[in-house]
């Protein structure tokens, strides 16, 4: 075990650990070659709805042009658009006219809803998104810089007379580009984009469009002459303007990336020592317990001569008769184990992809629409598992269980979706699912998932069934009645439940400080992959130890439900932090998120359970293969 965790720290070490960093590198050959910048979608952790930049009075190009949208893209409620701003590579601008915009009543009042529920902008300059920069000069004198993820759409402060609260519209962007020259060609890369905004209002004497004369700025300095900020109120004219400042930079494009995905890494590597902590108490634990009594339990049980001292004996091997029993529910429990297993392929393959490099940070959505892909096609082994199982179960019909595989699952997480696309599409926001994307998501449901389930269940009941290593008797063992072992059971699932959260908590926790990330930082993710599989399996073990030898033998769902109740955990403590971290007010935001919310937890409940059940599943064969039965 030892080893396996220092050949995955190794891994982490290595740059494809953040994955690979861009597809074709964008060369700029001539001093004023033009570059866009695109806008994206309107976002705030306030009310979890995105919404189209031009939903908001901005200045618009002539012609607005929609990029093609990946699936996990439009699924993120990313909208990108081309803008108004055109740079000039290397030419410096200041006081550069966009537009103006006479704001209705209409307008004015979207402006400063934007504003009280904290909507940034997401803006993008050759697929590097924007990072934000405050010149806090703007509110004191003292003149220094706070950085921040995203571009707010504006502030509010109190009137100078009055306490009246106004809004004011952040209108003036200092664009920072930071480029390499490459020393052999000349040719030059962005490898940095860096916006500081300023609400500043704008006064001129004539309008002429692009050429007006601003009295406020100058074009040859980036001195702004007016400290007054731009209110945003009814028919007030707003003056969008903007500079443009190039840094040479050392950085090469391979690494531009760096900066993005190093934030964070101290605090993963705490939590990823803190993981390893439990994981060797855990193991520690086991090895004591478990190993130990199990290596002296087969020896005795090994050595003995008669039937008479065998009955004598009390334990797990008492229990052999019984312990491969068919269990209550035995299609329900294929159908989730079933799923789970397309779960774990699901994740660990993403997981690889991401650190061997084959998924990119600079291809927004791509992870969630790898994630998407690989669910479809793991339902040849979720198929295949699951008519295993059944059969092992004497099932015959294996249609059955393959439909069962193939809808139950997805037909709750498919239903979630719907549901919560109606809230986003009664509030008219770009994260709503258009009617095309939902058709292929069906397709790929009912085009290749479900018959890859089918394939998979076909093929899983063709083969023989699973031999149990000790016959089962006709008459089933009366499981002994014990004080408080009801009570015992349920402390062991609520004890049993915290480890496998607590080992990868605070990847969860980086998770929900930003809803759909953009980053990821795959080294760190597998090892937390790694230990949580290894915590769920141990902690499994040793549950199902001590129930066998309480001599009760129902352990198929208890090896299920104890090591999924961390889903529960993970529910409750989504709650916990919806009411201490979030200011989430609107209605339809507390469904979005509880939505989302409910999804993975259950998703977690069903990964986790299923490790549990098969990790119990290995050691129940192990151990009663190792006892001479008569």
């Amino acid at each position: 075990m030892g080893s396996l965790f220092f050949f995955v720290l190794l891994l982490s070490l290595f740059p494809w650990s953040h994955s690979f960093y861009g597809d074709v590198a964008k060369d700029f050959k001539n001093k004023g070659d033009t570059m866009e910048v695109k806008v994206n979608k309107l976002s705030s952790t306030k009310t979890l709805l995105p919404y189209d930049y031009y939903s908001l009075s901005y200045c618009k190009p002539p012609v607005i042009i929609n990029s093609a949208l990946s699936l996990g893209e439009v699924l993120r409620g990313d909208r990108i658009k081309n803008s108004i701003y055109t740079l000039k590579m290397r030419e410096t601008e200041y006081c550069k006219v966009a537009c103006r915009v006479k704001l209705e009543a209409t307008s004015a009042k979207k402006f400063k809803e934007k504003i009280d529920d904290g909507y940034v902008v997401n803006m993008i300059l050759d697929d590097l998104p924007a990072a934000v920069t405050f010149d806090t000069s703007e509110w004191h004198g003292n003149r220094s810089k706070i950085p921040v993820t995203a571009l707010p759409v504006g502030r509010k402060n109190y009137a100078y007379e009055g306490n009246e609260e106004r809004h004011f519209i952040y209108n003036h962007l200092r664009f920072t580009v930071t480029y390499h020259e490459d020393p052999v060609t000349k040719f030059s890369r962005i490898v940095g984009f860096e916006i500081t905004p300023y609400s500043v209002n704008h006064e001129y004497k004539k309008w002429e469009n692009e050429k007006t004369e601003l009295f406020t700025c100058t074009s040859n300095s980036d001195l702004l002459i007016s400290s007054l900020p731009q209110e945003v109120d009814t028919d007030k004219e707003v003056v969008f303007s903007y500079d443009v400042l190039f840094e040479s930079s050392d950085v090469e494009w391979e690494s531009r990336w760096d900066s993005y995905l190093s934030s964070g890494n101290q605090i993963q590597l705490l939590s990823l020592i803190n993981s390893l902590w439990t994981l060797l108490l855990l193991s520690g634990v086991v090895a004591m317990v478990v190993v130990r009594n199990l290596y002296k339990d087969i020896n005795i049980y090994n050595q003995l001569e008669t039937q008479d001292e065998a009955q004598e004996l009390i334990g797990w091997k008492v229990v052999h008769g019984d312990v491969f029993r068919t269990p209550h529910n035995a299609t329900l429990l294929c159908v989730c184990v079933a799923n789970g297993v397309q779960l774990f392929g699901m994740m660990l393959t993403a997981i690889i992809f991401g650190l061997l490099g084959f998924l990119s940070p600079s291809n927004r959505g791509g992870l969630i629409t790898a994630m998407v892909l690989l669910w479809m096609f793991m339902g040849l082994f979720g198929g295949y598992y699951s008519a295993r199982l059944f059969k092992m179960f004497k099932g015959t019909h294996w249609k059955k269980i393959a439909f069962k595989t193939a809808f139950m699952l997805p037909a709750t997480f498919f239903g979630i979706l719907f549901m919560l696309n109606v809230f986003m599409w009664g509030e008219k926001s770009s994260g709503a699912m258009p009617s095309g994307t939902m058709f292929s998501l069906l397709l790929l449901w009912f085009g290749i998932s479900a018959p890859l389930v089918f394939l998979g269940s076909y093929l899983g009941f063709k083969r023989p069934p699973i031999d149990d290593p000790v016959k089962t008797n006709e008459i089933p063992r009366q499981i002994p009645q014990r004080p408080w072992h009801k009570i015992k059971q349920l402390l062991s699932v609520l004890f049993a439940a915290l480890l496998p959260l607590n080992a990868v908590f605070n990847e969860f926790l980086s998770i929900w400080n930003s809803i759909w990330p953009d980053q990821y930082s795959f080294g760190f993710l597998f090892m937390e992959f790694v230990i949580l599989l290894v915590t769920c399996s141990e902690m499994a073990i040793l549950l199902c130890y001590f129930q066998l030898r309480s001599e009760d033998y129902n352990w198929w769902w208890g090896a299920y439900l104890t090591i999924g109740s961390s889903g529960l955990y993970m529910f409750a403590y989504s709650i916990f932090y919806f009411f201490t971290s979030l200011e989430i007010e609107k209605f339809v935001s507390v469904i979005i998120y509880f939505g989302y919310m409910l999804m993975g937890s259950f998703a977690f409940f069903v990964l986790t359970g299923t490790i549990g059940f098969c990790a119990c599943f290995w050691f129940v064969r192990k151990i009663y293969s190792s006892v001479k039965f008569d």
